[in-house]
């Protein structure tokens, strides 16, 4: 590795001479950056599709037992062969079937999406009266913004409203997808009661096929005259209650038309759901903004709060809108957040370069940030990379390791120039010197990040920006200090009198105070260190030990990914199936009481900016990817949702008010479960998640009670869920002889069942933007005690009538709520929350496996356990994670042997690698963190950013043992030399991320744990680096000594005379000291 003193060949050299090309290069990136910056799209997580298909079957009225049997089977048949199918999970909910294909890494998404969605139209065994499948991609759409509209109305015109404002939106350019929530769908219902229908001899089916046969409109093609063409259409499509009141159903005795009017009651309505939503404790629609494409999210949510204002002028009597969560608010605090973070750690690099290398030196190699920056914001849109929280984060990691190797190059410049070079001559010399270290250590950090490209699932693609940002940023900062840097260094002029003269004199006070401190502490601690090499390496490896022993005790906890801090606290309620919405209705009014009580107790309205509250569903969650959740709605479910002002101005952290909101409630006695969830953004799923899968659903049932009843008797373990919950009573009709004596087939009664409580369908028809059906049933007071069942009068063949009890035998029984099924058998979760603090997933799951799962299998034969949930990600990505940590090991490790030309020095070098992670675990501790996967991923990538200081270090020894000195004064003098190197590209890697890992705002704390990775584990391998290293060097040294004394022996060849390390002094090598 040795370079030639000035000379002025090679790219170096011609780059150093020409100012003209280095400032040119350095422009194009700059403008280039800046140009392509405004074009990059934003938004606050990346976008990811999910790899994932899903096929969802309505099947309206249907029990999941008959969904499992008539759709699951066929589809998930039809699915399993497909190539690029890893895993099919499918869940048979009341009225729905939905299939979901999780798909392998390589597939290709959109062949695998044909393919499936062939093999469902191929099936030919799907029911009369299920839907059509509708097959999809799951992607993750980027909500925006969400506004509530509500009032003291009725709930028909609200929707109309929110219908208007939804119009209103989507006629403005900036804004391309709009959808409501909370509000049922429209339907048109007709309802005849019995009497009629006996009266008049009419069947519900019969109305709905006159109904359907009456309302229509259908073009009869054109007839061509002289005069030009004329249309002929029919049109009798009817589109409100008076339309579908003058339908003539039958004619009477006297030639009279009875109309549909005259025996039923039309009524535009909502689709019989449970579903109901308040804000504030008003009825309210809630209407949700998308981002689509390369929409800016400020851009979209600027549109609708200017909107919004024009439409507070028209909104009728009684009618508000009000902002519920605003993304763009979210990216902004994040961006301005991060921006923040930069801005100090870009100031604390400045400031620390300048200390120790003189101002025009430090601020030129600080200017490298900034072009390695814009010159990775030019490629992003090429990378199809965003501007997001992780973007952001990723250009904070790398903000100090940037300027390393400019460091290295800069820190050689004005060392020679100190020794009397010509600036130019220094320039070239200097970085020709250390060219090649520069250039490997630059590698081998590209070598550490590129394994976070390789974790899989949705994790993977979730941090997969980082490493593209980092990566860039790195290359560009290597041409930037190879080829830019000098030119710059290389036309300056020595400091004379002046202001400037001033600083530098003052400048120079601090390079020879950490001179001093060099030579009086650092080398005379370094050759104590290194005559009792052994020992030292001895207290090394045993602190290496003790931190890997406190974390392999579980002392340190694990979780897959810490959670983020939202400004929503959702309360999720679920009540037993079946349970009537009256009771759901009851628990979400304490949990409102609750809820309102604790507001008003800290902070009240200042803090507060509304609470939002649903009957029917769990809700949505906001801020991040989510999955596809599979539980449904259901009268038995509600959620209370309360939103307050950004963290940074209240007092406490949505984790405590849950926590506390928890304790207020008490106990309900009458709900199954109640969960309460303060963070946002991605969960992989609950800490704690065991998938049992068995064919006999009372083996599943047995065994799910033996986990959840074990779960339940562990320390810190709430919230157990044990999957198997009762459905609603059901009631099995067959057949009876009388019944088939008189005509009747299965499928008549079914029919005439199905017509007079679900409702014959008649049609269904577009209203604007959306679909209205057309029922016939009978009216809500004869369908609601189960004696209208039995008593339902069964229209014969013949026209005569017989009691449903008569007709079929009615046996009761119960449906499961939902049949959950993987891989073609029908499976349970097990899931439960842990308290944060004292009870870790790995510790529960390991505990529960040794147990109860593994004995599980021989208690119940067939029976197989897996983990799901956050377990089953865990070991996906941490096992790829391992894969991809050895793989970058063994680059690094080719990397550092190329230079060297040595098959043992790499390992040295790579010793810094185990202690930088002590360092970055010693920092997790300190700061009271638990490790997760982002830590891991920030371990990773520090080993190779650790390896640098040593890579400089061994490099320096190689060059005075080339000048004729003995290893132990060789590697003291490297010491002494690249003591100042070294310290600057640690320190400002540190100073870069310090602001971060103290940053106190919660927005970012899922950020942290990597930067703690980072910025600690680099500050203690630096110690490492400089005492253990040359340590080990010498004991390698010795090693070979010995060996090679024992070869001489053995082969009877006389040994030189050995030199002792005290031989020679460092002050007689040349490095002036």
């Amino acid at each position: 590795m040795h370079g030639e003193n000035s000379g002025a060949k090679g790219a170096i050299a011609w780059m150093a001479q020409n100012p003209v090309a280095a400032n040119l290069l350095m422009i194009l990136l700059l403008v280039g950056g800046l140009l392509m910056g405004g074009r990059v799209k934003q938004e606050v997580f990346p976008e990811t599709d999910l790899d994932m298909v899903s096929i969802s079957v309505p099947y309206p009225g249907a029990s999941p037992a008959e969904v499992e049997q008539g759709i699951v089977l066929a589809v998930e048949e039809a699915v399993r062969g497909i190539d690029g199918v890893k895993r099919v999970v499918a869940t048979a909910a009341e009225g729905r079937a939905s299939v979901n294909a999780e798909l392998t890494i390589d597939a290709d998404d959109e062949k695998v999406l044909a393919d499936v969605k062939s093999a469902v139209d191929r099936i030919t065994s799907l029911p009369k009266d299920a839907e059509r499948p509708v097959v999809s991609l799951i992607t993750n759409r980027s909500e925006v913004i969400s506004m509530v509209v509500y009032g003291q109305q009725d709930l028909r015109v609200l929707r109309r409203v929110a219908e208007q404002v939804r119009d209103t939106y989507l006629a403005d350019s900036r804004i391309t997808q709009v959808d409501l929530a909370g509000a049922p769908k429209k339907e048109i219902s007709i309802e005849v009661p019995r009497e009629q229908l006996r009266v008049h001899g009419l069947t519900l089916e019969q109305i709905a096929q006159r109904v359907s046969q009456t309302s229509l409109q259908l073009p009869g093609g054109g007839v061509k005259t002289a005069t030009g063409e004329v249309l002929v259409r029919t049109d009798e499509r009817r589109e409100d209650e008076l339309g579908f009141a003058e339908i003539p159903v039958v004619m009477g005795p006297a030639g009279t038309e009875i109309r549909l009017g005259d025996i039923a009651v039309v009524r535009e309505k909502f689709a019989e759901t449970d579903e109901s939503a308040s804000y504030g404790g008003l009825p309210a629609v809630m209407i949700r903004v998308y981002r689509i494409g390369n929409q800016k999210p400020l851009e979209v949510a600027g549109a609708i709060r200017e909107i919004t204002e024009k439409v507070k002028t028209w909104l009728p009597e009684g009618v508000q809108i009000a902002q519920w969560q605003d993304m763009s608010e979210i990216y902004a605090q994040r961006i301005d957040l991060l921006m923040r973070n930069a801005e100090m750690g870009l100031v604390l690099v400045v400031l620390c370069l300048s200390l120790f290398l003189e101002i025009r030196v430090a601020l030129w190699v600080a200017w490298g940030i900034p072009t390695s920056f814009l010159g990775a914001l030019f490629l992003m849109p090429l990378f199809g990379v965003s501007i997001n929280m992780l973007t952001l984060f990723a250009f904070i990691v790398v903000l100090g390791m940037v300027v390393d190797d400019a460091i290295v190059v800069g820190e050689n410049i004005f060392e020679r120039a100190q020794k009397g070079e010509t600036y130019l001559q220094a320039s070239i010399g200097g970085t020709k010197e250390v060219g090649i270290p520069v250039v490997f250590s630059v590698l081998t950090t590209v070598a550490a990040f590129s394994p976070l490209f390789f974790v899989p699932g949705f994790m993977g693609k979730f941090m997969g920006v980082i490493p593209v940002i980092v990566i860039s940023v790195l290359l560009f900062s290597l041409v930037e200090s190879l080829f830019i840097l000098p030119a710059h260094l290389g036309h300056l002029t020595k400091p004379e009198g002046g202001v400037y003269g001033a600083v530098f004199r003052f400048q120079q006070r601090f390079v020879d105070g950490l001179q001093w401190f060099v030579e009086r502490f650092y080398a005379p601690v370094a050759r104590a260190a290194l005559r009792f090499r052994y020992v030292t390496l001895a207290v090394g490896f045993a602190v290496l030990l003790l931190t890997l022993a406190y974390v392999g005790a579980g002392l340190l906890g694990f979780r897959f990914m810490p959670g983020i801090e939202g400004d929503v606290v959702t309360a999720a309620v679920e009540l037993p199936y079946g349970s009537s919405v009256e009771q759901t209705r009851r628990v979400e009014q304490r949990l409102l009481k609750a809820a309102q009580e604790l507001v008003a107790e800290n902070g009240g309205d200042k803090v507060l900016r509304g609470m939002f509250s649903q009957v029917g569903s769990r809700g949505p969650v906001m801020g991040g990817p989510t999955g596809n959740s599979s539980s449904g709605g259901g009268g038995h479910l509600a959620n209370v949702r309360v939103f307050f002002v950004p963290s940074d101005q209240r007092a406490f952290k949505t984790a405590d008010f849950a926590a506390k909101w928890r304790e207020k409630l008490g106990a309900v006695p009458e709900a199954k479960s109640i969960n309460f969830t303060a963070n946002m953004g991605p969960s992989a799923g609950k800490p704690v998640d065991v998938e049992l899968s068995h064919t006999e659903e009372d083996v599943l049932e047995r065994a799910a009670a033996d986990v959840a009843a074990a779960l339940r008797g562990y320390a810190g373990v709430n919230d157990v869920e044990n999957g198997v919950a009762m459905g609603k009573p059901q009631l099995d009709l067959t057949l009876t002889s009388e019944a088939r004596a008189l005509g009747l087939t299965a499928n008549d009664i079914a029919r005439q069942v199905r017509s007079a409580f679900f409702g014959a369908e008649a049609l269904r028809q577009q209203d604007g933007r959306d679909e209205v059906r057309v029922l016939a049933r009978l009216p809500e007071q004869e369908r609601r005690s189960e004696s209208d069942i039995e008593e339902l009068l069964i229209r014969t063949p013949q026209g005569g009538e017989i009691p449903l009890h008569e007709a079929a035998e009615i046996e009761r029984g119960r449906s499961w709520p939902s049949i959950e099924r993987a891989n073609g058998k029908r499976i349970v979760h097990i899931t439960a929350e842990l308290r944060e603090g004292e009870a870790t997933p790995g510790m529960v799951i390991a505990k529960l496996k040794g147990e109860v799962l593994e004995k599980l299998p021989e208690k119940y034969a067939g029976l197989t356990f897996a983990m799901g949930g956050e377990n089953r990600e865990q070991s996906e990505s941490l096992g790829s994670l391992r894969t991809g940590a050895l793989l970058a090991l063994l680059a690094i490790y080719a990397l550092l042997a190329i230079p060297f030309k040595s098959y043992v020095q790499p390992l040295i070098v790579m010793a810094a690698i185990p202690f930088g992670i002590v360092g970055a675990i010693v920092g997790h501790v300190l700061l009271g963190f638990e490790l997760s996967m982002i830590s891991m991923m920030g371990m990773v990538a520090l080993s190779g950013v650790v390896v640098n200081d040593s890579l400089v270090l061994i490099d320096a020894t190689n060059e005075f043992r080339r000048r004729g000195a003995s290893h132990f004064d060789a590697v003291v003098a490297a010491g002494v030399r690249r003591f100042r190197p070294i310290l600057l590209t640690s320190v400002t890697t540190f100073l870069g991320l310090i602001p971060m890992i103290l940053e106190p705002s919660v927005q970012a704390r899922f950020l942290i744990p990597m930067a703690i990775s980072l910025g600690f584990g680099v500050m203690f391998a630096t110690g490492i680096t400089l005492i253990l290293v040359p340590a080990l060097y010498l004991a390698v040294e010795d090693m070979r000594a010995l060996i090679g004394a024992w070869w001489r022996l053995a082969t009877g060849k006389a040994q030189p005379p050995a030199r002792t390390p005290g031989d020679s002094t460092i002050d007689s090598i040349d490095v002036d000291v």
